[in-house]
């Protein structure tokens, strides 16, 4: 089963009702030439608001849900797109790989290039390139790389068993664990700005001493009283092992 955030060929909401679509437009696709067919064209960091919390939570249920995850060229460091340009070409412009001319991507004139390189102020090169990201400690890129590394690290993440677990606050965080015949691994995903404070009753998890996060290595949630309590900032994630 492949998962994505983003596909450029992705382009249909018609399995929805019309009051689904008409609803997910004005949210995500308020613009007509954000719309394409039934469906939208337009990359993940502009569709989420260029949030860094909220782009790096899609990625953390990218990387936990069961799967094959595939990754859009580009959303990786968060690339703009360019509605202006015809059919889907839009997301296809050339990858930004650095602040040189024509973003690092070739040598020749502007004019020769198959799509122009995104100028915007938000997402032009100077904004927006792998070589400044791969300097940035705290960088989408690192961020989504680092996702990477712990997922094929443990492999109940790619191809362990899977289960919701009920919270205090199942509305606003999505939360379920991912099993191998070695290995444990519970996540949270906060889909809310705000911060919550979250309670699983811990029969439901099985026997276990100990929790440690395998994104920062803390062992921070609390057991207390036959609880788990973990406090979850706005569009925070834990993907934590129980030990």
């Amino acid at each position: 089963w492949c998962l994505f955030l983003r596909n450029h060929d992705e382009l249909t909401l018609e399995m929805v009702t019309e009051e689904e679509r008409q609803w997910m437009w004005q949210e995500y696709a308020p613009e007509a030439r954000m719309r394409l067919n039934l469906g939208i064209r337009r990359r993940l960091a502009p569709l989420l608001d260029n949030d860094l919390g909220k782009i790096a939570v899609a990625y953390s249920l990218l990387f936990t849900l069961p799967g094959s995850p595939i990754i859009y060229y580009g959303d990786e460091i968060g690339m703009g797109d360019n509605i202006w340009l015809d059919d889907r070409d839009g997301m296809r412009t050339p990858m930004q790989w650095s602040r040189e001319a024509n973003a690092g991507f070739s040598k020749a004139t502007a004019e020769k290039l198959y799509s122009p390189i995104i100028d915007s102020k938000t997402y032009k090169p100077a904004k927006v390139s792998l070589a400044d990201q791969l300097s940035t400690q705290d960088s989408l890129f690192r961020v989504v790389r680092e996702m990477i590394s712990v997922r094929k690290e443990h492999k109940c993440l790619s191809s362990g068993k899977f289960r919701w677990v009920e919270t205090n606050r199942s509305e606003q965080v999505l939360s379920y664990l991912r099993s191998s015949d070695t290995e444990d691994v519970l996540v949270f995903n906060n889909l809310s700005s705000e911060e919550q404070s979250v309670t699983i009753a811990l029969p439901s998890l099985g026997d276990f001493q100990s929790t440690e996060d395998l994104l920062t290595g803390k062992r921070s949630p609390r057991v207390r009283d036959g609880k788990l309590e973990i406090e979850l900032g706005g569009q925070a994630y834990a993907w934590l092992r129980l030990n």
